[in-house]
Protein backbone atom coordinates (compact mmCIF):
# COMPACT_ATOMS: atom_id res chain seq x y z
CA UNK A 1 0.00 0.00 0.00
CA UNK A 2 3.07 1.79 0.58
CA UNK A 3 3.68 2.11 -3.06
CA UNK A 4 0.58 4.66 -3.63
CA UNK A 5 -0.10 8.36 -2.62
CA UNK A 6 -0.83 8.97 1.18
CA UNK A 7 -4.73 9.48 2.15
CA UNK A 8 -3.48 12.94 3.20
CA UNK A 9 -2.25 13.72 -0.37
CA UNK A 10 -5.24 11.85 -2.17
CA UNK A 11 -7.79 13.90 0.13
CA UNK A 12 -5.58 17.24 -0.73
CA UNK A 13 -6.20 16.66 -4.57
CA UNK A 14 -9.65 15.80 -4.21
CA UNK A 15 -10.26 19.89 -2.45
CA UNK A 16 -10.00 20.35 -6.18
CA UNK A 17 -11.26 17.76 -8.12
CA UNK A 18 -14.25 17.70 -5.75
CA UNK A 19 -14.73 21.32 -7.36
CA UNK A 20 -15.24 19.97 -10.91
CA UNK A 21 -18.19 19.83 -13.26
CA UNK A 22 -18.51 18.06 -16.61
CA UNK A 23 -17.66 20.02 -19.23
CA UNK A 24 -21.32 21.20 -20.37
CA UNK A 25 -22.46 22.02 -16.40
CA UNK A 26 -23.10 25.45 -15.79
CA UNK A 27 -25.21 24.45 -12.25
CA UNK A 28 -23.77 24.07 -8.37
CA UNK A 29 -22.09 20.93 -7.31
CA UNK A 30 -24.69 18.73 -6.58
CA UNK A 31 -24.95 17.13 -2.82
CA UNK A 32 -24.90 13.81 -2.52
CA UNK A 33 -26.70 11.32 -0.03
CA UNK A 34 -24.93 11.66 3.57
CA UNK A 35 -24.36 7.60 3.67
CA UNK A 36 -21.56 5.63 5.28
CA UNK A 37 -19.69 3.28 2.98
CA UNK A 38 -20.70 -0.17 3.53
CA UNK A 39 -17.98 -3.19 4.45
CA UNK A 40 -19.52 -6.02 3.09
CA UNK A 41 -16.65 -8.59 3.09
CA UNK A 42 -12.85 -8.61 4.15
CA UNK A 43 -10.99 -11.72 5.13
CA UNK A 44 -8.97 -9.99 7.19
CA UNK A 45 -9.42 -6.84 9.26
CA UNK A 46 -7.32 -5.06 12.19
CA UNK A 47 -6.49 -1.37 12.85
CA UNK A 48 -2.81 0.46 14.14
CA UNK A 49 -3.73 3.01 15.66
CA UNK A 50 -0.03 4.11 15.96
CA UNK A 51 0.41 3.98 12.45
CA UNK A 52 -3.30 4.49 11.00
CA UNK A 53 -5.26 6.00 13.97
CA UNK A 54 -8.09 6.57 11.99
CA UNK A 55 -8.21 3.71 9.76
CA UNK A 56 -9.63 0.43 9.41
CA UNK A 57 -7.36 -2.06 7.55
CA UNK A 58 -8.60 -4.89 5.61
CA UNK A 59 -6.95 -7.52 3.60
CA UNK A 60 -8.06 -10.53 1.08
CA UNK A 61 -11.04 -10.17 -0.76
CA UNK A 62 -12.50 -7.14 0.02
CA UNK A 63 -15.50 -5.81 -1.12
CA UNK A 64 -17.42 -2.47 -0.29
CA UNK A 65 -20.61 -1.14 -1.02
CA UNK A 66 -21.74 2.82 -0.82
CA UNK A 67 -24.97 2.88 -2.43
CA UNK A 68 -25.61 1.83 -5.63
CA UNK A 69 -21.80 1.51 -6.23
CA UNK A 70 -19.81 -1.73 -5.33
CA UNK A 71 -16.12 -1.63 -4.51
CA UNK A 72 -13.58 -4.82 -5.17
CA UNK A 73 -9.79 -5.38 -4.21
CA UNK A 74 -7.07 -7.46 -2.48
CA UNK A 75 -6.62 -4.79 0.50
CA UNK A 76 -8.30 -1.77 1.47
CA UNK A 77 -8.37 0.96 3.96
CA UNK A 78 -11.68 2.36 5.43
CA UNK A 79 -11.35 6.03 6.96
CA UNK A 80 -14.82 6.57 9.18
CA UNK A 81 -13.94 10.15 10.03
CA UNK A 82 -14.21 11.69 6.67
CA UNK A 83 -16.47 7.99 4.76
CA UNK A 84 -13.65 7.56 2.74
CA UNK A 85 -11.33 4.43 1.21
CA UNK A 86 -8.28 3.81 -0.30
CA UNK A 87 -8.28 0.63 -2.01
CA UNK A 88 -5.45 -1.55 -3.26
CA UNK A 89 -4.69 -4.23 -6.24
CA UNK A 90 -7.60 -6.01 -8.39
CA UNK A 91 -9.38 -3.03 -8.01
CA UNK A 92 -13.08 -3.07 -9.20
CA UNK A 93 -15.90 -1.08 -9.03
CA UNK A 94 -19.70 -2.01 -10.91
CA UNK A 95 -22.48 -0.10 -10.72
CA UNK A 96 -25.38 -2.02 -12.40
CA UNK A 97 -24.74 -4.40 -15.37
CA UNK A 98 -23.43 -1.83 -17.41
CA UNK A 99 -20.58 -0.25 -15.76
CA UNK A 100 -17.23 -1.60 -14.80
CA UNK A 101 -13.91 0.15 -13.56
CA UNK A 102 -10.78 -1.47 -13.26
CA UNK A 103 -7.32 -0.26 -11.77
CA UNK A 104 -4.80 -1.25 -9.13
CA UNK A 105 -5.75 1.74 -6.87
CA UNK A 106 -8.54 3.66 -5.80
CA UNK A 107 -9.30 6.70 -3.69
CA UNK A 108 -12.96 7.52 -3.11
CA UNK A 109 -14.22 10.43 -0.97
CA UNK A 110 -18.10 8.88 -0.15
CA UNK A 111 -19.03 12.35 0.71
CA UNK A 112 -18.06 14.16 -2.83
CA UNK A 113 -18.78 10.72 -4.19
CA UNK A 114 -15.89 11.41 -6.20
CA UNK A 115 -13.36 8.36 -7.29
CA UNK A 116 -10.26 8.18 -8.13
CA UNK A 117 -8.33 5.26 -9.88
CA UNK A 118 -4.34 4.94 -10.87
CA UNK A 119 -2.38 3.14 -13.31
CA UNK A 120 -3.94 0.54 -15.59
CA UNK A 121 -7.49 1.73 -15.37
CA UNK A 122 -10.16 0.24 -17.73
CA UNK A 123 -13.48 1.66 -17.51
CA UNK A 124 -16.20 -0.32 -19.44
CA UNK A 125 -19.86 0.71 -20.67
CA UNK A 126 -22.24 -1.56 -22.86
CA UNK A 127 -20.13 -1.84 -25.97
CA UNK A 128 -17.41 1.53 -25.14
CA UNK A 129 -14.39 1.02 -23.09
CA UNK A 130 -11.73 3.16 -21.57
CA UNK A 131 -8.28 3.24 -21.27
CA UNK A 132 -6.30 5.47 -19.22
CA UNK A 133 -3.46 5.49 -16.17
CA UNK A 134 -5.43 7.97 -14.24
CA UNK A 135 -9.34 8.74 -13.64
CA UNK A 136 -11.27 10.51 -11.84
CA UNK A 137 -15.08 9.43 -11.78
CA UNK A 138 -17.69 11.36 -10.42
CA UNK A 139 -20.80 9.46 -9.54
CA UNK A 140 -23.02 12.65 -9.04
CA UNK A 141 -22.64 13.21 -12.27
CA UNK A 142 -22.06 10.25 -13.85
CA UNK A 143 -18.98 11.10 -15.94
CA UNK A 144 -15.44 10.43 -15.50
CA UNK A 145 -12.03 12.29 -16.76
CA UNK A 146 -8.90 11.56 -17.38
CA UNK A 147 -5.49 14.21 -17.95
CA UNK A 148 -2.51 11.77 -18.63
CA UNK A 149 -3.49 10.63 -22.08
CA UNK A 150 -6.56 8.08 -22.77
CA UNK A 151 -8.20 5.75 -25.55
CA UNK A 152 -11.84 5.52 -25.95
CA UNK A 153 -13.16 2.76 -28.31
CA UNK A 154 -16.64 1.61 -29.31
CA UNK A 155 -17.74 -0.75 -31.80
CA UNK A 156 -17.01 2.25 -34.93
CA UNK A 157 -14.20 4.25 -34.16
CA UNK A 158 -10.88 4.45 -31.47
CA UNK A 159 -10.08 7.85 -30.25
CA UNK A 160 -7.14 9.31 -28.03
CA UNK A 161 -6.55 12.42 -26.91
CA UNK A 162 -4.28 13.60 -23.92
CA UNK A 163 -7.41 15.16 -21.80
CA UNK A 164 -11.30 13.18 -22.29
CA UNK A 165 -14.24 12.93 -20.10
CA UNK A 166 -16.98 10.55 -20.80
CA UNK A 167 -20.25 10.08 -19.25
CA UNK A 168 -22.26 6.63 -18.72
CA UNK A 169 -25.97 8.14 -18.90
CA UNK A 170 -25.71 10.57 -21.72
CA UNK A 171 -22.76 8.28 -23.92
CA UNK A 172 -21.31 11.65 -24.30
CA UNK A 173 -17.87 11.90 -24.83
CA UNK A 174 -15.13 15.26 -25.01
CA UNK A 175 -12.04 15.38 -26.03
CA UNK A 176 -8.98 17.93 -25.78
CA UNK A 177 -5.24 18.39 -27.03
CA UNK A 178 -3.86 15.95 -29.80
CA UNK A 179 -7.62 14.14 -30.52
CA UNK A 180 -7.46 11.39 -32.89
CA UNK A 181 -10.11 9.27 -33.95
CA UNK A 182 -9.50 6.32 -36.23
CA UNK A 183 -12.05 5.02 -38.32
CA UNK A 184 -10.79 2.00 -41.08
CA UNK A 185 -11.82 4.53 -43.45
CA UNK A 186 -10.45 7.69 -42.05
CA UNK A 187 -8.87 9.62 -39.61
CA UNK A 188 -10.12 12.72 -37.80
CA UNK A 189 -7.44 15.20 -36.06
CA UNK A 190 -8.78 17.33 -33.70
CA UNK A 191 -7.93 19.98 -30.92
CA UNK A 192 -11.31 19.75 -29.36
CA UNK A 193 -14.03 16.80 -30.09
CA UNK A 194 -17.08 16.01 -28.45
CA UNK A 195 -18.31 12.43 -29.30
CA UNK A 196 -21.60 10.23 -28.44
CA UNK A 197 -20.26 6.20 -28.27
CA UNK A 198 -24.39 5.83 -28.71
CA UNK A 199 -24.97 8.13 -32.59
CA UNK A 200 -21.46 7.87 -33.44
CA UNK A 201 -21.51 11.10 -34.34
CA UNK A 202 -18.47 13.64 -33.36
CA UNK A 203 -19.04 17.03 -33.08
CA UNK A 204 -16.24 18.95 -33.86
CA UNK A 205 -15.04 22.28 -31.87
CA UNK A 206 -11.95 23.45 -33.09
CA UNK A 207 -9.44 23.11 -36.01
CA UNK A 208 -9.86 19.40 -37.32
CA UNK A 209 -8.57 17.33 -40.43
CA UNK A 210 -10.70 14.50 -41.77
CA UNK A 211 -8.22 12.29 -44.02
CA UNK A 212 -9.10 9.14 -46.49
CA UNK A 213 -7.65 7.71 -49.04
CA UNK A 214 -9.54 10.41 -51.60
CA UNK A 215 -10.33 13.49 -50.27
CA UNK A 216 -9.42 16.02 -46.65
CA UNK A 217 -11.68 17.85 -45.35
CA UNK A 218 -10.86 21.03 -42.89
CA UNK A 219 -13.28 22.48 -40.25
CA UNK A 220 -13.59 24.22 -37.37
CA UNK A 221 -17.10 23.67 -36.34
CA UNK A 222 -19.40 21.15 -37.10
CA UNK A 223 -20.47 17.67 -37.04
CA UNK A 224 -19.56 14.17 -38.47
CA UNK A 225 -21.65 11.53 -38.50
CA UNK A 226 -18.82 8.45 -38.37
CA UNK A 227 -21.42 5.54 -38.53
CA UNK A 228 -22.82 6.77 -42.23
CA UNK A 229 -19.77 9.00 -43.33
CA UNK A 230 -21.99 12.18 -43.55
CA UNK A 231 -20.33 15.64 -42.40
CA UNK A 232 -22.16 19.10 -41.67
CA UNK A 233 -19.48 21.72 -41.65
CA UNK A 234 -19.55 25.65 -40.85
CA UNK A 235 -17.03 28.44 -40.82
CA UNK A 236 -15.19 28.22 -44.42
CA UNK A 237 -15.08 24.41 -44.12
CA UNK A 238 -12.95 22.81 -47.00
CA UNK A 239 -13.27 19.88 -48.54
CA UNK A 240 -10.37 18.74 -51.15
CA UNK A 241 -10.81 15.68 -53.64
CA UNK A 242 -7.61 14.86 -56.48
CA UNK A 243 -6.19 18.18 -56.83
CA UNK A 244 -10.36 20.09 -57.11
CA UNK A 245 -10.93 22.59 -53.51
CA UNK A 246 -14.24 22.88 -52.33
CA UNK A 247 -15.09 25.52 -49.76
CA UNK A 248 -17.73 27.51 -48.46
CA UNK A 249 -19.75 29.16 -44.97
CA UNK A 250 -21.18 25.67 -44.58
CA UNK A 251 -20.33 22.20 -46.03
CA UNK A 252 -22.37 18.94 -46.40
CA UNK A 253 -20.48 16.40 -47.75
CA UNK A 254 -21.78 12.17 -47.83
CA UNK A 255 -18.85 10.15 -48.55
CA UNK A 256 -20.80 6.86 -49.16
CA UNK A 257 -22.51 8.74 -52.00
CA UNK A 258 -19.60 10.87 -53.02
CA UNK A 259 -21.50 14.32 -53.21
CA UNK A 260 -20.65 17.43 -50.95
CA UNK A 261 -22.47 20.69 -51.34
CA UNK A 262 -21.70 24.25 -50.04
CA UNK A 263 -22.96 27.33 -49.22
CA UNK A 264 -22.64 30.94 -49.31
CA UNK A 265 -19.59 32.73 -50.48
CA UNK A 266 -18.17 29.14 -52.17
CA UNK A 267 -14.87 28.69 -54.21
CA UNK A 268 -14.52 24.73 -55.72
CA UNK A 269 -11.20 25.44 -56.63
CA UNK A 270 -8.86 22.81 -59.49
CA UNK A 271 -5.30 23.51 -58.68
CA UNK A 272 -4.36 20.81 -61.26
CA UNK A 273 -6.73 22.68 -64.46
CA UNK A 274 -6.04 26.13 -62.96
CA UNK A 275 -9.84 26.71 -62.81
CA UNK A 276 -12.55 27.64 -60.42
CA UNK A 277 -15.96 28.03 -59.85
CA UNK A 278 -17.94 30.53 -57.15
CA UNK A 279 -21.16 30.79 -56.15
CA UNK A 280 -23.64 30.99 -53.53
CA UNK A 281 -24.56 27.33 -53.80
CA UNK A 282 -22.39 24.88 -55.28
CA UNK A 283 -22.76 20.84 -55.51
CA UNK A 284 -20.26 18.59 -56.48
CA UNK A 285 -20.09 14.57 -56.63
CA UNK A 286 -16.67 12.79 -56.46
CA UNK A 287 -18.13 9.59 -58.42
CA UNK A 288 -19.33 11.06 -61.20
CA UNK A 289 -16.96 14.17 -61.63
CA UNK A 290 -20.38 16.27 -62.11
CA UNK A 291 -20.48 19.59 -60.22
CA UNK A 292 -23.34 22.92 -60.31
CA UNK A 293 -22.91 26.38 -58.78
CA UNK A 294 -25.84 29.30 -58.54
CA UNK A 295 -26.54 32.27 -57.46
CA UNK A 296 -23.65 34.67 -58.26
CA UNK A 297 -21.93 31.89 -60.07
CA UNK A 298 -18.69 32.58 -61.35
CA UNK A 299 -16.15 29.89 -63.32
CA UNK A 300 -12.94 31.47 -63.48
CA UNK A 301 -10.20 30.47 -65.90
CA UNK A 302 -6.11 31.24 -64.35
CA UNK A 303 -4.08 29.00 -66.77
CA UNK A 304 -2.96 31.65 -68.86
CA UNK A 305 -1.87 34.21 -66.30
CA UNK A 306 -4.79 36.66 -67.52
CA UNK A 307 -8.12 35.05 -65.58
CA UNK A 308 -11.05 35.12 -67.70
CA UNK A 309 -14.39 34.95 -65.50
CA UNK A 310 -17.39 33.59 -66.75
CA UNK A 311 -20.73 34.02 -65.51
CA UNK A 312 -24.45 32.76 -65.55
CA UNK A 313 -27.75 31.83 -63.65
CA UNK A 314 -26.30 28.26 -63.39
CA UNK A 315 -23.11 27.03 -64.40
CA UNK A 316 -22.44 22.84 -64.82
CA UNK A 317 -19.57 20.53 -65.05
CA UNK A 318 -20.17 17.48 -66.36
CA UNK A 319 -17.78 14.40 -66.57
CA UNK A 320 -18.76 11.36 -69.37
CA UNK A 321 -16.33 8.05 -69.49
CA UNK A 322 -15.21 8.89 -66.00
CA UNK A 323 -12.40 7.03 -64.76
CA UNK A 324 -11.19 5.41 -68.54
CA UNK A 325 -8.83 6.74 -71.46
CA UNK A 326 -11.80 8.37 -73.00
CA UNK A 327 -13.19 10.51 -70.07
CA UNK A 328 -14.16 14.31 -71.52
CA UNK A 329 -15.37 16.81 -69.19
CA UNK A 330 -18.59 19.39 -70.62
CA UNK A 331 -18.80 22.98 -69.02
CA UNK A 332 -22.16 24.66 -69.49
CA UNK A 333 -23.77 28.15 -68.82
CA UNK A 334 -27.12 28.34 -68.85
CA UNK A 335 -28.70 32.29 -69.70
CA UNK A 336 -27.67 35.32 -69.45
CA UNK A 337 -24.28 34.67 -69.30
CA UNK A 338 -21.28 37.12 -70.04
CA UNK A 339 -17.24 36.75 -69.86
CA UNK A 340 -14.50 38.80 -69.53
CA UNK A 341 -11.09 39.20 -69.93
CA UNK A 342 -8.90 42.27 -70.56
CA UNK A 343 -8.28 41.26 -74.53
CA UNK A 344 -11.41 39.41 -75.00
CA UNK A 345 -15.15 39.57 -73.70
CA UNK A 346 -18.79 37.91 -74.64
CA UNK A 347 -22.37 37.65 -74.26
CA UNK A 348 -24.64 35.27 -75.05
CA UNK A 349 -27.90 33.13 -73.43
CA UNK A 350 -26.04 29.68 -73.09
CA UNK A 351 -22.63 28.23 -73.99
CA UNK A 352 -21.18 24.35 -73.94
CA UNK A 353 -17.37 23.99 -73.43
CA UNK A 354 -15.94 19.99 -74.53
CA UNK A 355 -13.19 19.34 -73.42
CA UNK A 356 -12.80 16.80 -76.17
CA UNK A 357 -12.26 19.06 -78.82
CA UNK A 358 -11.56 21.79 -76.96
CA UNK A 359 -14.13 24.29 -78.56
CA UNK A 360 -16.37 27.07 -76.66
CA UNK A 361 -19.90 26.84 -78.09
CA UNK A 362 -21.87 29.93 -77.69
CA UNK A 363 -25.68 30.00 -78.72
CA UNK A 364 -28.82 33.13 -78.64
CA UNK A 365 -27.43 36.24 -79.73
CA UNK A 366 -23.76 35.25 -79.15
CA UNK A 367 -21.50 38.28 -79.33
CA UNK A 368 -17.64 38.43 -78.82
CA UNK A 369 -15.24 41.57 -78.74
CA UNK A 370 -11.95 41.36 -78.74
CA UNK A 371 -10.34 45.41 -78.26
CA UNK A 372 -11.85 47.42 -81.03
CA UNK A 373 -13.15 44.42 -82.84
CA UNK A 374 -16.62 42.53 -82.59
CA UNK A 375 -18.01 39.61 -83.60
CA UNK A 376 -21.43 38.11 -83.83
CA UNK A 377 -23.94 35.46 -85.63
CA UNK A 378 -26.22 33.09 -84.77
CA UNK A 379 -23.65 30.79 -82.91
CA UNK A 380 -19.87 31.53 -82.21
CA UNK A 381 -17.48 28.89 -81.89
CA UNK A 382 -14.09 29.00 -80.86
CA UNK A 383 -11.52 25.94 -80.65
CA UNK A 384 -8.79 26.55 -78.05
CA UNK A 385 -5.60 25.04 -78.32
CA UNK A 386 -3.82 25.25 -74.96
CA UNK A 387 -6.73 27.76 -73.15
CA UNK A 388 -5.62 30.38 -76.27
CA UNK A 389 -7.72 30.48 -79.50
CA UNK A 390 -6.51 28.54 -82.18
CA UNK A 391 -9.33 29.15 -84.47
CA UNK A 392 -12.82 30.68 -84.49
CA UNK A 393 -16.31 30.12 -86.54
CA UNK A 394 -19.20 32.44 -86.73
CA UNK A 395 -22.07 30.15 -88.04
CA UNK A 396 -25.38 32.03 -89.96
CA UNK A 397 -25.83 35.99 -89.92
CA UNK A 398 -21.70 36.79 -89.37
CA UNK A 399 -21.10 39.94 -88.71
CA UNK A 400 -17.73 41.14 -88.18
CA UNK A 401 -16.92 45.10 -87.58
CA UNK A 402 -13.94 46.74 -86.25
CA UNK A 403 -14.22 50.30 -84.99
CA UNK A 404 -11.63 52.93 -85.87
CA UNK A 405 -13.23 55.89 -84.62
CA UNK A 406 -17.03 57.16 -83.67
CA UNK A 407 -17.88 57.31 -87.59
CA UNK A 408 -15.97 54.87 -89.29
CA UNK A 409 -16.15 50.56 -89.02
CA UNK A 410 -14.45 48.20 -91.00
CA UNK A 411 -16.98 45.79 -91.49
CA UNK A 412 -17.88 42.41 -93.02
CA UNK A 413 -20.44 39.99 -93.37
CA UNK A 414 -21.34 36.83 -94.95
CA UNK A 415 -23.12 33.50 -93.92
CA UNK A 416 -20.37 32.08 -92.53
CA UNK A 417 -16.93 33.47 -90.52
CA UNK A 418 -13.87 31.75 -89.87
CA UNK A 419 -10.94 33.18 -87.40
CA UNK A 420 -7.65 31.69 -87.62
CA UNK A 421 -4.96 32.97 -84.59
CA UNK A 422 -1.35 32.25 -84.28
CA UNK A 423 -0.54 33.41 -80.71
CA UNK A 424 -3.66 34.79 -79.83
CA UNK A 425 -3.44 37.16 -82.67
CA UNK A 426 -5.97 36.35 -85.67
CA UNK A 427 -4.16 35.74 -88.64
CA UNK A 428 -6.67 34.90 -91.25
CA UNK A 429 -10.25 35.36 -91.93
CA UNK A 430 -12.43 33.86 -94.38
CA UNK A 431 -15.93 34.61 -95.20
CA UNK A 432 -17.98 32.35 -96.69
CA UNK A 433 -21.78 33.09 -98.48
CA UNK A 434 -23.38 36.40 -99.56
CA UNK A 435 -20.39 38.09 -98.69
CA UNK A 436 -20.49 42.03 -98.10
CA UNK A 437 -17.72 44.63 -97.17
CA UNK A 438 -16.65 47.96 -95.85
CA UNK A 439 -13.50 48.82 -95.75
CA UNK A 440 -11.20 51.84 -95.27
CA UNK A 441 -7.94 51.10 -97.00
CA UNK A 442 -5.30 53.30 -95.35
CA UNK A 443 -2.35 55.23 -96.23
CA UNK A 444 1.21 54.60 -95.18
CA UNK A 445 0.87 56.89 -92.36
CA UNK A 446 -2.22 55.66 -91.11
CA UNK A 447 -4.93 57.83 -92.87
CA UNK A 448 -7.95 56.42 -94.24
CA UNK A 449 -8.06 56.83 -98.56
CA UNK A 450 -11.63 56.20 -98.85
CA UNK A 451 -14.57 53.85 -98.28
CA UNK A 452 -14.71 50.46 -100.22
CA UNK A 453 -17.92 48.55 -100.48
CA UNK A 454 -17.76 45.07 -102.33
CA UNK A 455 -20.06 41.90 -102.44
CA UNK A 456 -19.02 38.41 -103.70
CA UNK A 457 -18.95 34.63 -102.72
CA UNK A 458 -16.23 34.22 -100.85
CA UNK A 459 -13.33 36.17 -99.43
CA UNK A 460 -9.92 36.38 -97.82
CA UNK A 461 -8.36 38.19 -95.59
CA UNK A 462 -4.46 37.85 -94.40
CA UNK A 463 -3.53 40.30 -91.29
CA UNK A 464 -1.05 40.92 -89.85
CA UNK A 465 -0.16 42.98 -86.25
CA UNK A 466 -4.23 43.77 -86.69
CA UNK A 467 -4.32 45.29 -89.70
CA UNK A 468 -5.10 43.62 -93.01
CA UNK A 469 -2.38 42.86 -95.43
CA UNK A 470 -3.88 41.34 -98.16
CA UNK A 471 -7.29 40.44 -99.07
CA UNK A 472 -8.49 37.78 -101.82
CA UNK A 473 -12.09 38.19 -103.18
CA UNK A 474 -14.14 34.74 -105.19
CA UNK A 475 -15.41 35.51 -107.62
CA UNK A 476 -13.35 39.08 -108.06
CA UNK A 477 -15.29 41.75 -107.51
CA UNK A 478 -14.20 45.54 -108.33
CA UNK A 479 -16.55 47.06 -105.77
CA UNK A 480 -16.47 50.95 -105.46
CA UNK A 481 -14.37 53.04 -103.75
CA UNK A 482 -15.88 56.19 -102.54
CA UNK A 483 -13.36 59.40 -101.56
CA UNK A 484 -13.38 60.42 -98.22
CA UNK A 485 -15.41 63.38 -98.54
CA UNK A 486 -18.48 61.57 -101.00
CA UNK A 487 -19.50 58.83 -99.20
CA UNK A 488 -23.02 58.71 -99.55
CA UNK A 489 -24.86 58.61 -96.20
CA UNK A 490 -26.67 55.46 -96.56
CA UNK A 491 -23.34 53.27 -97.24
CA UNK A 492 -21.46 53.82 -94.17
CA UNK A 493 -23.10 50.60 -92.57
CA UNK A 494 -23.88 47.78 -94.16
CA UNK A 495 -27.65 46.41 -93.61
CA UNK A 496 -27.23 44.48 -90.47
CA UNK A 497 -24.39 46.78 -89.19
CA UNK A 498 -24.70 46.46 -85.40
CA UNK A 499 -22.37 47.92 -82.53
CA UNK A 500 -23.10 46.56 -79.34
CA UNK A 501 -21.06 48.57 -76.67
CA UNK A 502 -23.75 48.61 -74.04
CA UNK A 503 -23.90 45.34 -73.86
CA UNK A 504 -20.08 44.57 -73.06
CA UNK A 505 -18.67 43.40 -70.18
CA UNK A 506 -16.44 46.27 -68.81
CA UNK A 507 -15.10 44.72 -65.80
CA UNK A 508 -15.06 41.39 -64.24
CA UNK A 509 -17.70 42.71 -61.65
CA UNK A 510 -19.47 43.92 -64.63
CA UNK A 511 -20.25 40.48 -65.68
CA UNK A 512 -23.34 40.00 -62.88
CA UNK A 513 -25.25 43.23 -65.23
CA UNK A 514 -27.05 41.64 -67.31
CA UNK A 515 -27.79 43.58 -70.27
CA UNK A 516 -29.67 42.58 -72.72
CA UNK A 517 -30.44 43.63 -76.45
CA UNK A 518 -32.76 46.62 -77.56
CA UNK A 519 -35.64 45.17 -78.67
CA UNK A 520 -35.71 45.07 -82.25
CA UNK A 521 -31.84 44.54 -82.53
CA UNK A 522 -32.33 40.66 -81.60
CA UNK A 523 -31.41 38.01 -84.12
CA UNK A 524 -33.82 36.85 -86.23
CA UNK A 525 -33.09 33.13 -86.48
CA UNK A 526 -32.59 31.60 -89.63
CA UNK A 527 -33.97 27.68 -91.04
CA UNK A 528 -32.06 25.63 -93.77
CA UNK A 529 -34.74 24.31 -95.99
CA UNK A 530 -33.96 20.10 -96.51
CA UNK A 531 -33.14 18.91 -100.00
CA UNK A 532 -34.92 16.79 -101.00
CA UNK A 533 -33.85 13.86 -102.44
CA UNK A 534 -35.02 14.55 -106.36
CA UNK A 535 -33.02 18.00 -105.38
CA UNK A 536 -29.95 16.08 -104.80
CA UNK A 537 -30.48 13.71 -108.15
CA UNK A 538 -30.93 16.84 -109.98
CA UNK A 539 -27.96 18.26 -109.00
CA UNK A 540 -25.53 15.32 -109.33
CA UNK A 541 -27.14 14.59 -112.53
Amino acid sequence: MGSYMSAAMIQQSLVVDSMRMPSDSTQPRKEGKKTRVVLLHADQGYADRALLPDARILVGSVRLRHDSMYMYCDSALIFDSTNSVEAFSNVRMEQGDTLFIYGDYLFYDGMTQIAMLRNNVKLINNNTTLLTDSLNYDRLYDFGYYFEGGMLTDDENVLTSDWGEYSPTTKIAVFNHDVQLENPRFTLTSDTLKYSTETKVANILGPSNIISDNNHIYSERGIYDTGNDIAELMDRSILTNEGKKLTGDSLYYDRKQGYGEAFDDVVMNDTINKNMMTGDYCFYNELTGYAMATRRAVAIDYSQGDSLYLHGDTLKLLTFHINTDSVYRETRGYHKVRMYRTDVQGVCDSLVFNSKDSCLTMYHDPIVWNEAQQLLGEVIKIYMNDSTIDWAHIINQALTVEKLDSLHCNQVSGQEIKGYFIEGEMRKIEVIGNVEVAFYPEESDGGMIGLNRSETSLLTLFMKERKMERMIMSPKSNGTLYPMDQIPADKYRLLNFAWFDYIRPLNKDDIFNWRGKRAGEELRKTTRKPVNRSSRDLIKR
